[in-house]
């Protein structure tokens, strides 16, 4: 059975991916520059909700587009800034950003991989991840949540075939606002 939502505190903390989860992600490709990234207008309702809900919030995201040399860390740091005074302005937050540049699947920083959620733990030191909840629209994220001992939310916005029931998925909702909705 998986835990009830109706048991998430504000001290719980809340792990996000972004491609899929806050921007639409885009097919084959990669988000290389900030005019390429385009916010789901649910996500952007859903986050205010989402920090009055958690004391922590916090975003891990695969970026394989900079290990490929297709753009640099500083690219990727100017969609976060772009999109970090987006969500201020709209009364969202996000704490920080751990991404994961690596090509090696067997990165320990690379979803499903836990290593974002411990870097995050050292940053957060009262993170709990029994308290903590992973939302991704992969299941590299579900497995990434489970690796690292945390609640996970599937959201069906770029893969609905996904099987659920699953063993790996605590809950499924269509986007972020509704997943925030439910709380």
């Amino acid at each position: 059975m998986p835990f009830q939502l109706s048991d998430v505190k504000p001290n719980w903390t809340l792990f996000l991916d972004r491609d899929g989860v806050i921007n639409v992600e885009k097919k084959d490709d990669y988000v290389k520059c900030w005019e390429e990234f385009n916010f789901y207008v649910e996500s952007l309702l859903a986050l205010p909700i989402l920090a009055l809900k958690f004391t922590t919030i916090v975003i891990t995201t695969n970026q394989k587009g900079i290990g490929k040399g297709l753009m640099t860390h500083d690219d990727l740091s100017n969609i976060h800034k772009n999109m970090q005074s987006k969500i201020h302005e709209v009364g969202g937050r996000i704490d920080h950003i751990y991404y994961c540049p690596d090509l090696d699947n067997n990165s320990p920083n690379r979803k499903p991989q836990p290593g974002m959620a411990f870097q995050a733990k050292q940053q957060y030191p009262k993170i709990n991840f029994e308290q903590s909840i992973m939302v991704g629209n992969r299941t590299s994220d579900m497995h990434f949540g489970r690796n690292a001992g945390l609640h996970t939310v599937f959201l069906a916005t770029t893969h609905p075939e996904t099987p659920y029931p699953s063993s790996i998925i605590d809950y499924r909702f269509d986007n972020l606002l509704t997943f925030a909705k439910s709380l």
